[in-house]
């Protein structure tokens, strides 16, 4: 097995990813606080921090008194250095939205698909123009544009039985339509991604972030990085079996997680005791049940809260979040339900060492998380371009956009 060695170069970047990843994550902070956290020498943060503030990455933000002596000049990652973009691409609909480096959402648009790959990949490329237009920003300014995906991902090759998709390769298609540098991930592991940076998963090292929507995936986290699986394939967990040989699942197999707890199913379970017209989004706005809408609730909250024990007896995390168009409203309104079927299905100890809580961004996360994927590279290499010879992309340029 060849090696390489260690360089000065390679020193380098990884302390400026050090310092600006803590710089990113942790807030406005003086050199002396970044020194501590860092363990990096208050010569090297000077030096590192001087370097990026020349380059624009970085910005003085204030000041902060010290004990008995002069106030400490507090720092941040200036939110103009660069903007990324990121889309959502769900069963029926594209959400594309631009953010600056503080996560402020600068520009937003909407379309509506029908599963088509050819479609769906001329509505992402137009909505980044418009994004980029509706923003006032240059595209050479755009650090990336992240897209979320249902289904499996593998080096921008999605595959998704459930809408037909086998070896599409989205990222080669939209990297060869815009000089913007393309990441294409699995939905819930954008909004894993979104939720450990900035919301219910934020703080901890081993975590599980659901997604329950039109389909159930799960991003997992296992020491603070997420878990992909040999071939990108982990997380799946909608198509783990919850009843042998039961209800048919979209993927055509029965008795998968999806086929009880994703939105389509309790759709038809409501419908089916109160009506055609009664959905998830009516029967949660009505109080109080109907002794069948609440026995529907029940049984699903059942489902999930079984689910949710396997996902704790697998991994023993510390957190699990429920998410998602359908998750997070089931959640709001049933959490103890949620949890008392958790308990009653996963081991004692490992469950006493988990909490069940909500998502807290919101059902629709997922541009949000895609976002973060181009800012993860920037954090990784420390603002610095990327080595040639290690220079790793979800996508592939073309040539013509190499040049």
């Amino acid at each position: 097995m060849e090696t390489r060695r260690t360089t000065v170069r390679d020193v380098r970047r990884a302390n400026r990813s050090s310092l600006l990843t803590d710089l990113f994550h942790g807030g406005r902070q003086s050199r002396q606080q970044l020194g501590a956290t860092t363990a990096l020498s208050q010569a090297s943060v000077s030096n590192l921090i001087g370097e990026m503030i020349d380059e624009g990455l970085v910005e003085e933000a204030g000041l902060v008194g010290s004990d008995g002596g002069r106030p400490r000049v507090l720092l941040q990652v200036r939110p103009d250095f660069r903007y990324v973009v990121g889309a959502d691409v769900g069963e029926t609909r594209i959400v594309v939205e631009l953010y600056d480096l503080a996560m402020n959402r600068l520009a937003a648009a909407k379309y509506q698909h029908d599963d088509d790959p050819d479609q769906v990949a001329r509505q992402l490329l137009t909505g980044l123009s418009a994004v980029i237009e509706e923003a006032g920003v240059a595209p050479e300014n755009v650090l990336g544009y992240g897209v979320g995906v249902p289904g499996v991902v593998d080096q921008g090759v999605v595959y998704s039985q459930v809408t037909g998709w086998d070896a599409v390769p989205l990222g080669d298609v939209l990297a060869g339509g815009t000089s913007v540098p393309v990441f294409v991930e699995n939905g819930a592991k954008t909004v894993g991604q979104a939720e450990m940076w900035f919301g219910a998963g934020r703080g901890a090292r081993h975590a599980v972030i659901i997604l329950i929507g039109t389909g159930v995936g799960a991003a997992v986290v296992m020491d603070g990085h997420s878990y992909r699986g040999a071939n990108s394939n982990a997380g799946e967990w909608g198509h783990t079996t919850l009843v042998y040989d039961g209800d048919l699942c979209r993927c055509g197999a029965r008795g998968c997680l999806e086929a009880y707890v994703g939105a389509d199913s309790i759709n038809r379970r409501l419908a089916g005791v109160a009506g055609e017209e009664y959905d998830l989004q009516t029967a949660l706005a009505d109080k109080p049940h109907s002794e069948k809408v609440a026995e529907v609730f029940a049984q699903t909250c059942g489902y999930l809260g079984a689910g949710i024990a396997d996902l704790i007896n697998l991994f023993s995390p510390e957190r699990i979040a429920i998410g998602g168009g359908a998750g997070l409203p089931l959640a709001e309104r049933f959490l103890p339900e949620i949890r008392a079927a958790a308990a009653a299905h996963a081991l004692r100890r490992p469950y006493a060492q988990t909490t069940i809580e909500a998502c807290l961004l919101g059902p629709e996360a997922v541009a949000m998380g895609a976002a973060t994927l181009p800012i993860a590279r920037l954090l990784a290499e420390g603002g610095l371009p990327a080595p040639q010879e290690e220079e790793i992309l979800l996508i592939r340029k073309p040539p013509a956009a190499r040049r």
